[in-house]
């Protein structure tokens, strides 16, 4: 008979569950139809970024810190850990039984005992036991439950959103350190180059061929050219020590890196349309899992108002020796339903339903913020694509005007028609418009990697090369 009580109860427990929460619709995207720069529509994370980045050294980097990585490890861990919790409250959706075994012996003395003489009484029980199973009819536990899987499944959304931005920031921190390397060359060639300019001056001087104020600019130029060098030794130790923390170990043996001018990145990436960044970014993918789990703990909440029964119940057998356990009529059960209806908390339930709805608000606020950001990020990124080339090709044309600018006034100078000052002013904007095309392609590639990031790329691996 107990046997036949508890399954009815728990089919009816799990067959007549209803949830409470809210029937969960995802919010309108808060952002235009289509980006500022049209575009063509395409998949930005189809492409691997072993494809998207072929320089060798730069993969292997990216390989390392996938592997080596720390924040990128802690988040592995927070994906595990979130498992764990939705194993945990998954339970609670089926009844724990327990096997039970316990012996007890007795001593009555005399003055207690009826028969006026000490007694001692042995009791021994085996049995399987069910404790306080919670049915499940307003979908309390069901709420939670759905909470906590999209808890977990957000956590690995948010992994892999960490994943794209490591992948990106080593991506970086490597075109950085590139830069400053080829900064540094041009500084170094140039400070070489004014010393033995200043050392002719000073020779020019001491003879009395030219003034004092020829070997002052030409000090100038030469301290100017030491701060300069100075200062991208610094930027490039830096740039590389932030490499290294990214990438997690140092390595040895890569392969020559490739000069910026020669790195082939895809910089006509096809962005398609805003709605696609819903599906692409795991960040925004994190946020409406967030929103689900919020969504379901109304349900949880609301359930609170409703009566809780629980069941507890065991059988097994029952005796005051252990050779009696499983003789004829040795078995014993017990049945104990439990219903719990609130009628008094203090208001504990209804705060608890406004923290709920509260919090599902907020997070709604998140999803939209978050769907906002990534716009932003696509849109500033096309934006700054097609400007980028531009600037390129006019400081390239800078550059070389100021090359051919820099050889007329030297031949003029030799002949003795341009003075040194004309001479030094030019080398000096040779050397600024060499450094600024430096810069302006490091802005160029930059621009690309945040473009392929912004719109989801970085996941896939794509042919290794």
């Amino acid at each position: 008979m107990i046997k036949q009580v508890t399954l009815s109860l728990l089919a009816a427990g799990v067959l007549s569950a209803c949830s409470l929460a809210p029937t969960y619709e995802r919010p309108a995207a808060p952002v235009a139809d289509a980006f500022p720069v049209q575009t063509a529509a395409g998949n930005a994370s189809a492409t691997g970024w072993r494809d998207f980045f072929p320089d060798q050294r730069l993969q292997l980097l990216i390989d390392a810190a996938l592997a080596n990585n720390r924040d990128l490890r802690i988040a592995a861990l927070r994906v595990e850990e979130a498992r764990a919790l939705y194993n945990i409250q998954s339970a609670e959706l089926l009844p724990a039984l327990n096997a039970t075994a316990s012996g007890t012996r007795t001593r009555t003395p005399a003055n207690l005992s009826l028969s006026g003489r000490t007694a001692v009484g042995s009791s021994y029980q085996v049995g399987l036991g069910l404790t306080a199973f919670e049915l499940d009819f307003f979908g309390r536990v069901r709420s939670l439950n759905e909470a906590s899987l999209a808890q977990y499944l957000a956590s690995e959304e948010a992994a892999r959103a960490l994943r794209i931005t490591l992948v990106a920031e080593v991506a970086k921190a490597y075109l950085a350190e590139q830069a400053f390397d080829e900064q540094y060359e041009l500084a170094r060639k140039t400070f070489e180059s004014r010393e033995a300019a200043y050392r002719l001056a000073k020779q020019r001087f001491e003879v009395g061929a030219s003034s004092a104020l020829d070997l002052r600019q030409n000090e100038t130029l030469v301290q100017t050219a030491r701060a300069a060098l100075a200062a991208l030794t610094r930027q490039r130790a830096q740039a590389s020590n932030v490499l290294t923390l990214l990438v997690g170990a140092p390595l040895k043996d890569l392969p020559a890196a490739q000069r910026l001018s020669a790195q082939n990145l895809v910089t006509d990436i096809p962005a398609g349309l805003p709605s696609d960044l819903l599906e692409r970014r795991p960040d925004i993918r994190a946020a409406e899992q967030r929103l689900r789990a919020a969504n379901a703990n109304i349900g949880a909440a609301r359930a609170a108002f409703f009566p809780r029964i629980a069941l507890t119940a065991s059988t097994g057998t029952a005796s005051n020796a252990l050779s009696g356990l499983f003789e004829s009529g040795s078995r014993t059960w017990s049945f104990v339903p439990q219903l719990a209806l609130p009628i008094f908390d203090a208001g504990r339930n209804s705060a608890n339903l406004d923290l709920a709805q509260v919090r599902n608000n907020v997070a709604i606020a998140d999803y939209e913020k978050t769907i906002q950001v990534a716009f932003r990020e696509v849109s500033d990124a096309l934006v700054a694509r097609s400007a980028l080339e531009e600037q390129i090709d006019a400081q390239r044309a800078v550059l070389e005007a100021q090359a051919e600018r820099f050889k007329l006034v030297d031949q003029r100078y030799r002949a003795g028609v341009s003075s040194s000052l004309e001479l030094l002013d030019a080398e000096r904007e040779l050397f600024s418009a060499q450094q600024t095309l430096v810069q302006a392609r490091l802005l160029r590639l930059t621009n690309a990697v945040d473009l392929y990031r912004a719109l989801g790329g970085g996941l896939n691996e794509g042919a290794v090369k």
